[in-house]
């Protein structure tokens, strides 16, 4: 315990005792005994010649052990160790990124935000019969690396030949293995209403759960905003979901507009609002509700005054845009002065976007102000490059983070 008050979080190796009765007056010692058990012998007697010297140095280090310590007897550090300083602070660790080529573009957007991260390529390659033929390049010098992933499942078509990967890299005696699927594609399919609905997202989270384990234990899985939180508990032990949000970017991006003071977050129903109104809550809120009429569904106003207001849609994903044209009619017709939205994934089957118009101040019954996506879902974000009321929000700084964790 001696030793410890007096070490502090220096790296200590002890080459010799000193008692406090063999200390003189000055501090320095008057005979010192080798350690009996030390195989170290002949240095320490070596360093027995340097100890006045030494100590002479050090005067004040072996006063202030004399306050911190009631044992008899004292530690003394060899000089070789007495200049280390203090263990440094943790550096970012080397991270090499594969990517499926949808999402190439993120991907470089990715390594451009750390240089601690590397980008390395796959031959994506089909044989005559159009099974995939893949090919890691260099994957002898990944071994004792981080590595990671980054995935898309756009369509069933493209996730074999990714999973094919996903589970070939963890077996290449990689340090640590990561996936990154900003968009988990059947997410919504998790109920069962009557008997014979088959709930996909737990076969989906079963698939991803078999993923082989690493050197470095249990694979990880980067997901953004999955659209209920109970899907956690459909991944098995052998893969460690983290659940991130593009909520943040959101926030950021109101910042910044010119009436960001006037903001109020509008919920399409009931669940949106439970998913994200605790990250909103400085945020005026109105939430919408979706009545049942027979066989068509209404949008009302449930609380909230849009009157005068910009008002932000926010919900998770979007696919028809039904729900948000039906809500954004609502708004306006309670007073609404702008309405704009966001949706961390941007589906868009069969290019539904082209259903939202500009609002170019006209009305906002017409048309958006803005609509913010995140580029989770590349194919829709080429799309709509350069169109208004689209802007995209990068998940690229947010998936550098991730994979610092």
């Amino acid at each position: 315990m001696a030793a410890a008050s007096i070490c502090g979080r220096v790296n200590f190796i002890p080459t010799h005792i000193v008692s406090r009765g063999e200390l003189n007056q000055h501090g320095s010692p008057t005979a010192a005994r080798p350690l009996l058990f030390s195989r170290r012998n002949t240095l320490i007697r070596s360093e027995l010649r340097d100890l006045d010297l030494y100590y002479g140095r050090n005067n004040e280090a072996i006063q202030a052990s004399r306050s911190y310590s009631s044992s008899p007897f004292v530690m003394v550090a060899s000089p070789a160790v007495t200049s280390l300083a203090l263990s440094p602070k943790r550096s970012k660790k080397n991270v090499c990124l594969f990517f499926c080529e949808e999402m190439r573009n993120l991907a470089e957007l990715i390594a451009m935000e750390s240089d601690a991260i590397e980008l390395r390529s796959i031959d994506w390659r089909n044989f005559e019969d159009g099974f995939p033929n893949l090919f890691i390049s260099n994957a002898h010098g990944i071994r004792g690396q981080h590595v990671s992933f980054l995935a898309s499942f756009s369509s069933p078509g493209v996730i074999f030949e990714q999973l094919s990967i996903i589970y070939a890299l963890p077996r290449l005696f990689v340090s640590s293995f990561t996936v990154v699927l900003p968009f988990f594609p059947t997410g919504s399919y998790e109920r069962m209403e009557e008997e014979g609905d088959v709930a996909t997202a737990f076969t989906l989270a079963r698939i991803l759960s078999n993923i082989p384990i690493s050197r470095g234990g249990p694979s990880s899985l980067v997901i953004f905003d999955i659209h209920a939180l109970q899907e956690r508990f459909y991944f098995g032990d052998n893969v460690l979901p983290c659940f991130e949000s593009g909520m943040p970017l959101l926030k950021n991006r109101l910042q910044q507009l010119p009436d960001s003071d006037n903001i109020s977050i509008a919920f399409p129903d009931d669940g949106s609002w439970k998913r994200f109104h605790k990250q909103l809550q400085h945020f005026p809120v109105i939430v919408c509700t979706k009545v049942r009429e027979g066989d068509r569904r209404f949008v009302r106003l449930k609380e909230g005054d849009p009157k005068g207001r910009h008002v932000v849609i926010v919900d998770d994903f979007v696919q028809s845009g039904g729900t948000l044209i039906e809500c954004q009619k609502v708004l306006a017709a309670h007073g609404a002065a702008k309405i704009s939205a966001y949706v961390t994934h941007g589906i868009f089957p069969n290019k539904t976007w082209q259903r939202f118009k500009y609002d170019d101040g006209v009305s906002p019954d017409k048309g958006m102000r803005y609509f913010w996506i995140t580029d989770s879902c590349p194919q829709t974000v080429n799309e709509v490059k350069g169109i208004p009321p689209f802007e995209v929000l990068s998940l690229a700084g947010s998936i550098a983070d991730a994979l610092q964790i």
